[in-house]
């Protein structure tokens, strides 16, 4: 491949015109190493487009890996089966294969503290971004305060609009503490408009007959159950907290005592 005489200003300029990153940040290193391998034009070709497709791919990964606001940990590899009754090594398999994310199924799990519910919706909402859909996990603490401040709050807007946004929204802990009149209906408003949209992945402790004194609007608890559970797995978990069986302190033993002390 004949390589002299390149300007390697206007090969930056084409670069950047077409959005060509890497041949635009390292151009004159490219042309360098094709100067000394000499490959055929339609190598040389394919070796820049192949490396600037897996940087966007990377980039697009890293984007939406940052959007998910994920926890730490939520590697589903990891998952300990023996701190969580109520899912089964194949039927996380079958989870983890997301068919039911391109059918806009939802899922809820169900069960005490420590069984394994958040971890399992992390680490969904993990693998949804690493097969390239755009998924997200919230608090229902932070839930809450976004739909309470998204008409005077641009932050809260964005961060609202981005929700709509999601093929995978996973809401933790909800129904943990009554939820005031206008909070429950703005929570249903969202859910309604992700209905049969998105796919929505909740964890609670309380069972849905609880739900109605905590939403305190019979008439709302129904129309939410309605549309959560109308394509929906429920998944109820069971067994011993993981955080308290293996919990750790910082704090070292104290000294032993001297028993003569001068």
């Amino acid at each position: 491949m004949a390589t002299n005489n390149i300007n390697t200003e206007d090969v930056r300029v084409y670069a950047k015109a077409l959005r060509l990153g890497n041949l635009r940040n390292n151009c004159s290193e490219i042309i360098h190493q094709a100067q000394i391998d000499k490959p055929s034009y339609l190598d040389f070709i394919l070796d820049i487009l192949k490396v600037e497709l897996d940087v966007r791919q990377q980039n697009e990964l890293a984007k939406r890996m940052k959007q998910a606001r994920l926890p730490r940990c939520c590697d589903l590899d990891q998952f300990d089966f023996n701190h969580s009754a109520g899912v089964t090594k194949t039927q996380l398999k079958q989870l983890r294969e997301l068919v039911w994310l391109d059918q806009n199924y939802n899922i809820i799990f169900m069960g005490p503290s420590g069984t394994g519910k958040t971890f399992m919706t992390a680490g969904l909402i993990r693998d949804a971004v690493m097969k390239g859909y755009k998924a997200q996990f919230v608090t229902m603490d932070n839930l809450i305060n976004i739909l309470r401040m998204k008409d005077s709050s641009t932050s809260a807007m964005c961060a609202y609009n981005k929700m709509l946004k999601c093929q995978l929204l996973g809401i933790d802990d909800i129904m943990l503490m009554p939820m005031k009149k206008e909070e429950a209906v703005a929570f249903f408003n969202l859910i309604n408009i992700l209905h049969e949209k998105a796919s929505v992945i909740i964890t609670t402790n309380k069972a849905p007959t609880e739900w109605v004194s905590i939403l305190q609007d019979e008439v709302l608890a129904t129309a939410l159950l309605d549309r959560l559970l109308y394509r929906c797995d429920v998944v109820k978990l069971s067994g011993t907290s993981y955080r308290m069986e293996n919990r750790s302190g910082f704090l070292g033993k104290p000294a032993e005592k001297k028993e003569d002390r001068k």
